[in-house]
């Protein structure tokens, strides 16, 4: 009760990571979740994009620093030390596309190898639901993360039709799991929220340390 009391006091930072094939979808549900807006033809991310979220989970109250990674092939030797330290990660794949369920297995192969934390929460999620042209049944999402011991749900960053629920899910299960955000940590997310108060308009200086 103590630790929470405390968490709630300072605030909590957690760093969350998108990862999933190009053009799943996953800068939409970000933009959607951060900022509430939808665009049909955002550009491929190039490297790394990078958002904050505040948001109450539960009566606390969290920062999330939310990387969205690139999907394209050229861009994935960039991706693993952002995996460092990431309490939360989102698998996206497109329920339109089959070829994006079967690429899942290579980015579990990857979380696995660069993840710092062996307890991470994971979430798979099905994005693209509001298209008629599925290609990937939900209890085959279903079947693959109860098999992985993953999150899951299906969303639409078109319609917001559960990004808002996914998200909270993945606070939720990382709040449940004390070794994610222990003291340390604590500390570190103190420091963090301290800096961006101070320096508000570079977001990456008060974040860097998170890497």
């Amino acid at each position: 009760a103590r630790a929470a009391r405390g968490m709630d006091a300072a605030g909590l930072t957690l760093k969350l990571l998108l990862v999933g094939d190009s053009a799943v979808g996953k800068s939409s549900l970000l933009l959607r979740f951060t900022d509430g807006a939808f665009e049909p033809c955002l550009k491929p991310t190039i490297g790394v994009d990078f958002k904050v979220k505040k948001m109450v989970v539960d009566g606390h109250a969290v920062q999330l620093a939310i990387w969205d990674t690139a999907g394209q092939e050229r861009f994935r030797t960039l991706t693993p030390s952002y995996y460092r330290g990431a309490q939360g990660v989102v698998l996206v794949y497109d329920v339109t596309r089959k070829d994006t369920f079967a690429g899942l297995e290579s980015w579990l192969n990857e979380l696995e190898m660069y993840t710092t934390k062996s307890n991470t929460v994971k979430m798979l999620v099905g994005n693209k639901t509001d298209k008629p042209d599925r290609e990937v049944e939900r209890r085959e999402g279903l079947q693959f993360a109860r098999k992985r011991s993953l999150l899951f749900i299906e969303t639409s960053a078109k319609t917001q039709d559960g990004v808002q629920h996914a998200f909270e899910e993945l606070v939720i299960k990382i709040l449940q799991t004390p070794g994610l955000w222990d003291k340390s940590t604590e500390k570190r997310g103190v420091q963090l929220m301290e800096s961006s108060a101070q320096q508000n308009k570079s977001l990456c200086g008060a974040y860097c340390p998170l890497l």
